[in-house]
């Protein structure tokens, strides 16, 4: 085709030029494409992956919605693990297009085909950002808009020491990259909160607060629901030591009152060894739970020892088995010998063996009933100062874990926060 080209030289050179051009896929067919997909493809062709630089070396970046939501709270561990939400706004202004050449206000662009600012979670342990679509918008004037999500642990030592009643706050920090006057500046308009309730804790509220320009965070205030807790952990205890105080109405004779409060105190060792991966991890305000079930424990083994001591003490009289008196030689005479007396003096003598025999039974007699009246009064007296004692502990107790309150510095991953 060439040939037939050069045999016609009346058409000239600039003629056969544009033909050639136009045959080899020249510059003017891609002037003539004005389509939405042509542009966002001249502009992908840009390249520009790197952060718009502007006279002052900062650029804006604007949050008009933040969704805030946490997932869990990890009381044994101490970590709050949230869900952020984020609709992110910022203008290249190399990106920007004249609508009298393209007749469009918007397009379509690829996400790693430009640049898009980065969020970060200043206090957490571990941070996934994803982006909700591999697409984002440009506007014709190089704004852009594109949606986030940032899953985190968040390092928060909750205040644990009104377990199960605990109620406490902790920040979110939430800043971009900046370092010495160049980077990003985050400004964030609207938070809302989504689906605050999860397992045994509730959020409360969430307040976006700002400490300096590039410091923002949110506080959430999170409580616990008692309800389950109270349940599985403060309700057996209050029934343990309510079982031991009724069995002060069993007998001290005969061993029943003394073999159920052994199998209350193994029972009570027993739960605590069940429920030790459940309770929270130790911290600054460690739960005061803790201490309630050593102090429950305490009052069951010295209930048990109480009871112990007293049937010793019902029996003969003696706390310990080495302070034993020696017994009367007439005590351990069960039986009288029947023999055939031969005169008037063995009578005698054999009477008074038998009175000196049933005087010896009485005072047993006496003696074991004053025993176990002593017993009994002491039993009576140890039973009204546990139960008194009792009360007014779990009433104390309950009114520390509901009222005292232990602080926590949150914003000790900020070293500088109170410069």
């Amino acid at each position: 085709m060439l040939l037939e080209l050069l045999r016609f030289p009346a058409l000239g050179p600039g003629t056969a030029v544009f033909i050639l051009n136009v045959l080899a896929g020249g510059g003017s067919c891609d002037d003539s494409c004005r389509s939405r997909r042509c542009l966002a493809e001249k502009l992908i062709n840009y390249n520009l992956t790197s952060q718009p630089q502007n006279e002052n070396c900062t650029q804006p970046v604007y949050v008009p919605y933040l969704e805030y939501q946490t997932v869990s709270v990890d009381t044994k561990s101490l970590r709050l693990n949230t869900r952020l939400q984020a609709t992110l706004i910022w203008t290249d202004l190399d990106l920007r297009w004249n609508t009298s050449v393209y007749n469009y206000t918007m397009v379509v662009l690829p996400v790693d085909s430009v640049w898009t600012p980065k969020l970060h979670i200043t206090n957490a342990l571990d941070t996934t950002f994803e982006d909700t679509s591999s697409d984002l918008l440009l506007y014709s004037n190089g704004t852009m808009i594109h949606t986030v999500v940032i899953n985190a642990d968040v390092n928060c030592e909750v205040n644990m020491f009104n377990y199960p009643f605990a109620a406490d706050s902790c920040p979110v920090a939430i800043q971009t990259w900046s370092v010495d006057g160049c980077g990003t500046q985050l400004t964030i308009g609207k938070l809302d909160i989504s689906d605050g309730s999860h397992g045994d804790w509730e959020t409360e509220t969430a307040s976006l607060l700002q400490v300096s320009e590039d410091r923002n965070y949110i506080m959430v205030m999170l409580k616990m629901k008692p309800s389950n807790p109270f349940i599985t952990l403060m309700l057996p205890s209050i029934l343990i030591i309510l079982a031991d105080m009724i069995s002060f109405a069993l007998p001290l004779e005969g061993g029943e009152r003394n073999g159920f409060k052994v199998t209350l105190v193994l029972s009570f060792t027993m739960f605590l060894s069940i429920l030790n991966d459940q309770l929270p991890g130790d911290s600054q305000c460690s739960p005061v739970i803790r201490g309630h079930f050593c102090v429950c424990l305490v009052l069951l083994v010295v209930s048990m020892l109480e009871s112990l001591v007293m049937t010793r003490v019902a029996n003969d009289g003696s706390v310990f088995f080495f302070l034993r008196k020696n017994r009367n030689k007439y005590e351990d005479t069960g039986n009288i010998n029947v023999i055939q007396l031969k005169d008037s003096e063995e009578d005698a003598q054999m009477l008074r063996k038998v009175v000196n025999f049933l005087e010896a039974l009485s005072a047993k007699e006496v003696k074991s009933a004053k025993y176990e009246r002593l017993a009994h009064n002491i039993d009576t007296v140890f039973f009204w100062f546990y139960s008194i004692c009792g009360t007014v502990y779990f009433c104390a107790m309950m009114y520390i874990m509901v009222r005292h309150i232990c602080n926590i510095d949150h914003f000790i991953f900020w070293f500088d926060y109170y410069d």
